[in-house]
């Protein structure tokens, strides 16, 4: 029995490394003010060993901003952000955003903010002495 899952471990271990990993990104070429082209049917599969990253390029023109987004190699994307580092101001008109990530549809939308702060009011420092005294916790 030993023999067995010692064998299906080389096995999957072999296999791994036969097929090869493949991305997924969002693909897409969009101008149209407030979509950023992140739903499903701009999902596509990169080639395999080749484009192990997701790019995403926002652009601030004066008809809105236009977002274009695909698969590429994770180096090359590097080395174009850095050149288009200097154009990047978000929300200014004639920014140039160019942004490289290695997980897989890490080029869509960004998840939603979770904070971890109180949803109430803070309170006041007179309300916090009243229970300091009520508790008898003051020096």
């Amino acid at each position: 029995m030993q023999s067995f899952f010692l064998l299906a471990s080389l096995c999957g271990c072999v296999l791994c490394s036969v097929w090869p990993f493949q991305m997924q990104c969002y693909h897409c070429e969009e101008t149209v003010l407030d979509n950023d082209c992140s739903a499903p049917k701009f999902i596509v599969n990169c080639t395999a060993n080749i484009q192990n990253a997701c790019q995403k390029e926002v652009i601030v023109g004066e008809k809105g901003v236009f977002y274009r987004k695909s698969c590429a190699s994770f180096s090359t994307c590097l080395i174009v952000s850095a050149g288009y580092q200097s154009f990047c101001v978000p929300g200014r008109l004639g920014s140039v955003c160019i942004s490289c990530c290695n997980t897989p549809l890490c080029n869509g939308p960004r998840p939603p903010r979770i904070s971890h702060a109180p949803r109430h009011a803070p309170a006041s420092p007179a309300t916090l002495l009243i229970i300091t005294v009520a508790v008898g916790t003051l020096p």
